[in-house]
């Protein structure tokens, strides 16, 4: 389960943005996930609702927005969003495809008092 390592630093660089902006508390935390991270977003809100305590985040609502794999053909330049994995453009069916989105976790906003 690397989700506890993952709010482990998660909750670091929350506390490390609130103590740089002088704030006494983190109200919110909102993160996106890819589809492709290899983050189950279910234990990470475990994980997060687990370790939050003792932190400036112990009473932040945390938000999870999950992001669809989004590709671009390197053949004839259309950008798709997948609804399933298969790395093929829809538009013109070539397999030389880049993915752009849905393969990384990003925290997104903070919301500090």
């Amino acid at each position: 389960m690397h989700e506890y390592s993952i709010v482990q630093s998660l909750l670091d660089l929350c506390e490390e943005n609130a103590q740089k902006n002088s704030a006494q508390k983190v109200t919110k935390v909102v993160v996106k996930i890819g589809v492709m991270s290899g983050v189950e977003p279910e234990l990470l809100k475990t994980a997060f609702d687990t370790f939050k305590e003792k932190t400036l985040c112990q009473n932040a609502e945390f938000i999870v927005n999950i992001q669809p794999i989004v590709i671009r053909c390197n053949s004839c330049q259309n950008e798709a969003v997948l609804k399933e994995i298969a790395y093929c453009c829809p538009k013109c069916q070539s397999g030389d495809v880049a993915v752009i989105d849905g393969e990384e976790m990003y925290l997104m906003q903070l919301e500090l008092e």
